[in-house]
């Protein structure tokens, strides 16, 4: 993959549970990299969620092979515009091994 075909600087979060100065858990995200991304967003679905519209964006993160070493669906992307996505899979170019698409998406559980 050229670098061209990288339009966008994001970075990837992994799950950081911890506690604050009360003892209380707080929930928040780590981040694991910062990474040259082609996004291809693919549908935009307007479902009823408890008698509410919710909006759900998909898309496709592809970065180079190398920077998903580690990656898992437990993770998010989050844009340089704030947008947070949930990566729901993980697929790699077995063939060449030179980039992985992150399947994601956006709306339906806001991170």
């Amino acid at each position: 993959m050229r670098a061209g075909q990288r339009s966008e600087l994001v970075q990837i979060q992994k799950p950081a549970d911890g506690y604050d100065d009360f003892g209380q858990p707080v929930i928040g995200w780590d981040k694991v990299i910062d990474v040259w991304a082609n996004i291809l967003h693919r549908t935009g679905l307007e479902i009823i969620r408890a008698d509410a519209p919710t909006s759900i964006v998909q898309a496709s993160f592809r970065i180079p092979f190398l920077a998903a070493d580690g990656v898992t669906a437990s993770m998010r992307v989050l844009c340089a515009d704030g947008t947070a996505y949930n990566i729901k899979g993980v697929l790699p170019d077995r063939l060449r091994r030179e980039y992985v698409d992150l399947v994601c998406e956006t709306g339906a559980r806001d991170a």
